[in-house]
């Protein structure tokens, strides 16, 4: 089998992800391979036979943190059923340009839809919050997330709290950093501020606490379990874990031990492939966000997605980056500092200011406009020229991205790139993004940031 060679501060794969990528480092290790594979569980994603969604668009799988109390551990309270404490519906963006890692908050109230039986009875429908659909099987709360969100979701994979514990302690702790001390007797949590390395029980307890944080409420605590996500990716991808089969091995058997997965991500082969879709991501790439959301009209103790929300899974749907508030077009413009090809824009619409508004808008992304004007005649159609260079073609793609058109490059004998804006350039122009705002980071960020 080909080595796979991991550079541990410039790639990262998120926590959905983590079992796939190291698991995938050891499948020549002879019967290994077998015990890790008896570990895995497996539970329907649905409650009927049903094709696989179309996955053109990316790969989406829902991650579900389990808070059953049906394990080892003590102290975590006592209740009936099983909920979903968190829930992260994670994109793998096709080409595997990036990873958008979306909380959903459990105390969000959906109208479910009917959950028939997979083994956890069934749900007739209703109003409800969504970490509840869990108490019916994940196909319930994969039904849910589907009716919220309008994502198709490929695959899913459940962790209870033993679970996580088991997964932080075999990789001996991982570390975190706090602007203040927290402390709550109810999620067990008593930490100083400052940076630290916190073992699998003090983790839990940072990723569940309400009440150390905010207003108490389940969406205060969603920036500590963005962190704790954070610093698993980074501690299961240091040299720290790579470079000591003991604590390797320990990982691989916590982590599968702990896992129920949908048939479609059952051997560690399937595990394997999906692992190295998630290699290739840069880790700047790999963003974790909280789901836009608003007081819930009928309880100010629930939450609603807001219109922000909308505009976040369009984007996961349409498999386009999610615009976020408060990003700049910095890096825009240093990936079209390379792209040095000279671009024309002519009016072919016989539009007022058509050419001019357009090389504006160029202008300011970065590009290098050497013409503008009135085409020599009208024309019907818009097009977009580029001279057979990788520049050339590098520069049209680009532009056409930048200007929001719906439009390939074609190869011709120009200078640079051309772009002739006929009369139906409106209808080539898709809707601009409205920058969401939203609590977020990326896997690379510093836990300190």
């Amino acid at each position: 089998m080909t080595e796979l060679r991991i550079r541990p501060r410039k790639r990262r794969i998120t926590f959905v992800l983590i079992t796939a990528l190291i698991t995938a480092l050891i499948v020549a290790a002879g019967g290994l391979w077998f015990k890790l594979q008896g570990n895995i569980s497996t539970a329907a994603i649905r409650s009927t036979e049903s094709p696989a969604p179309d996955s053109s668009h990316g790969m989406n799988i829902l991650l579900l943190g389990s808070d059953t109390r049906d394990m080892d551990a003590t102290g975590f309270g006592k209740a009936t059923g099983a909920r979903s404490d968190s829930m992260v519906l994670v994109h793998l963006a096709a080409g595997n340009k990036r990873i958008d890692a979306v909380q959903i908050p459990r105390d969000t109230l959906v109208d479910m839809p009917a959950c028939e039986d997979t083994g956890h009875g069934s749900y007739p429908g209703g109003v409800a919050m969504i970490n509840s659909a869990l108490n019916y099987g994940p196909a319930c709360s994969v039904a849910a997330v589907e009716s919220l969100t309008g994502v198709q979701l490929n695959h899913f994979i459940e962790v209870n709290f033993e679970g996580l514990m088991s997964i932080v302690d075999a990789l001996g702790g991982v570390k975190v950093c706090l602007p203040t001390a927290m402390k709550d007797s109810k999620a067990n949590l008593d930490l100083p501020a400052g940076e630290q390395a916190v073992n699998g029980t003090d983790a839990l307890a940072l990723a569940r606490t309400r009440h150390a944080v905010g207003d108490g409420s389940d969406i205060a605590r969603l920036g500590h379990q963005q962190m704790v996500m954070s610093a698993i990716v980074q501690q299961a991808t240091s040299k720290e874990t790579l470079a000591r089969p003991d604590r390797l091995y320990s990982f691989l058997d916590a982590a599968t031990s702990s896992l129920t997965v949908d048939p479609g991500l059952s051997s560690l082969t399937d595990l394997s492939s999906l692992a190295l879709r998630a290699q290739a991501v840069p880790s700047a790439k790999i963003t974790f966000m909280t789901m836009p959301w608003e007081q819930a009209p009928q309880n100010k103790n629930r939450v609603v997605p807001s219109a922000d929300a909308e505009s976040l899974f369009a984007s996961l749907r349409a498999d386009s980056p999610v615009v976020l508030a408060g990003s700049t077009n910095k890096k825009q413009s240093e990936n079209t500092k390379s792209l040095q090809a000279p671009v024309q824009i002519f009016n072919a619409a016989q539009v007022a200011g058509l050419a001019a508004d357009f090389s504006a808008k160029a202008t300011k992304e970065g590009f290098t406009v050497s013409s503008v004007g009135n085409a020599a005649s009208v024309k019907a159609h818009t097009t977009l020229l580029a001279a057979d260079t990788d520049q050339a073609q590098e520069t049209a793609k680009a532009l056409a991205k930048a200007l929001n058109l719906d439009l390939k490059p074609t190869t011709a004998k120009v200078d640079g790139v051309q772009l002739s804006l006929g009369q139906d350039y409106q209808a080539l122009q898709k809707p601009e993004k409205s920058p969401v705002t939203t609590t977020n980071r990326t896997a690379d960020q510093s836990l300190c940031g």
